[in-house]
């Protein structure tokens, strides 16, 4: 268990006059030169704005995209992300082309209680992504007090996700605070029941996700492609599903995993199978033993959906990664969409905590309309998946280093 609740918290300290720091992830949809998704922006300032009005000055250090640090492209530059920013911090916002040197630091001197300085893309610099403990000492000057606000950064040990936090005051921000918080509560102290759904192609990109589920959870949806790895081993046919039938044998080690546990892994009941994954293929119900061989099984069935559903009606908890169908298309999406909404129903009546994590649920959760009504949506992709995976994050550990 990460040291959620002993990570000292910006909210805590005494930040009028002070020059924050703050390492946020601002890596946001843009089209010609202009934002078009402010979501992570919006999260960002609604933390940052109580600090603000009491007084601290902030240094916004983010990456965008991937430079190739030899050749910056400005393209990538973040100047593109001020007028958002400065929208949703209600406050001026200061540009720096660097995000070291002089200028850089005397930027940050200049500020004014309540306002903002954006610096250039930390990637532009090839000393970022190789937690250069020189580059980390050049980003210290510009504040007095370092704040990572990017959980979705933590899992990569950057200049100014790692190295930095050992040279001044380091603090979890409010969004950093609040991922750290949901994810601890879903996954290492959950209320029971607690359920998992875990979706996705392959079962080889999710081994440790499930063996580190089963083993604090009481049961796991498995869905998705993922879920005709499981049928293989069954010797139940797939047809022409994408499957791996070389890890049958990563199968048993879960589920041996999953009985010692006391974890119940559950399946589809049935299936929904095409002959192509398109927007025109013909979608067919059938039984879990139907498949026809040349067939794609593409969706959980209606007695699949009531299987979960119900499994959800008796839990408390609920961590969702992956969907269990291929909901991208209009007839394969029927299982992800109702237990989107039963999930969301069940939030909204006060019965379940959902957490949900990872682009794809995301955007799954999207389709269904309800990504406003889970307890908490996570947007950090990588960082989320290495999280239920139980592994270490350079990030978070940097902080628990500090704060030792």
């Amino acid at each position: 268990m990460h040291g959620v609740m002993t990570l000292p918290h910006i909210e805590d300290m005494d930040v009028s006059g002070k020059r924050l720091l703050v390492r946020a992830d601002l890596n946001v949809p843009a089209e010609e030169g202009r934002v078009v998704d402010t979501t992570r922006i919006d999260r960002f300032a609604a933390g940052m704005k109580p600090l603000l009005a009491r007084g601290a000055r902030l240094v916004v250090l983010t990456h965008y995209g991937r430079p190739e640090p030899t050749m910056p492209d400005p393209a990538l530059s973040v100047e593109m992300l001020r007028p958002a920013l400065a929208t949703a911090l209600d406050a001026p916002v200061r540009f720096s082309e660097t995000c070291t040197g002089p200028d850089a630091e005397a930027l940050s001197r200049q500020l004014s209680d309540g306002e903002a300085l954006l610096c250039e893309n930390l990637r532009f610099d090839p000393g970022e992504t190789r937690n250069d403990p020189a580059f980390a000492a050049e980003l210290a000057k510009l504040g007095d007090i370092y704040v990572n606000d990017a959980f979705s950064c933590a899992h990569r040990a950057h200049a100014s996700t790692a190295a930095v936090v050992a040279l001044l005051p380091a603090v979890a921000g409010p969004l950093l605070s609040e991922e750290l918080r949901a994810l601890n509560d879903a996954l290492e102290t959950p209320r029971r029941p607690s359920v998992a759904i875990v979706g996705g192609a392959k079962v080889s990109t999710k081994i440790a996700v499930l063996k580190n589920l089963v083993r604090k959870l009481d049961a796991v949806i498995v869905g998705g492609g993922m879920a005709n790895t499981f049928f293989v081993a069954d010797g139940i046919p797939v047809g022409r599903s994408l499957c791996e039938p070389d890890h049958v044998g990563t199968v048993h080690e879960i589920r041996g995993a999953a009985a010692e546990a006391g974890c119940r892994i559950v399946l589809p009941a049935d299936i929904v199978t095409a002959s192509e994954l398109s927007h025109g293929a013909r979608a067919t119900v059938r039984d879990l033993d139907a498949c026809p061989a040349d067939d794609l099984i593409l969706d959980a069935g209606p007695r699949s959906r009531e299987r979960f559903n119900a499994l959800l009606d008796g839990a408390a908890t609920l961590l969702w990664n992956g969907p269990p169908g291929a909901f991208e298309y209009r007839q394969f999406a029927d299982a992800t969409i109702s237990v989107a909404r039963h999930a969301a129903a069940l939030t909204g009546a006060g019965a379940l905590t959902s957490v949900a994590g990872g682009g794809d649920t995301v955007a799954a959760l999207n389709a269904a309309g309800v990504a406003e009504e889970f307890t908490y949506v996570s947007t950090a992709g990588g960082a989320f998946l290495e999280w239920i995976e139980g592994r270490t994050l350079p990030g978070i550990a940097a902080l628990e280093a500090a704060a030792r």
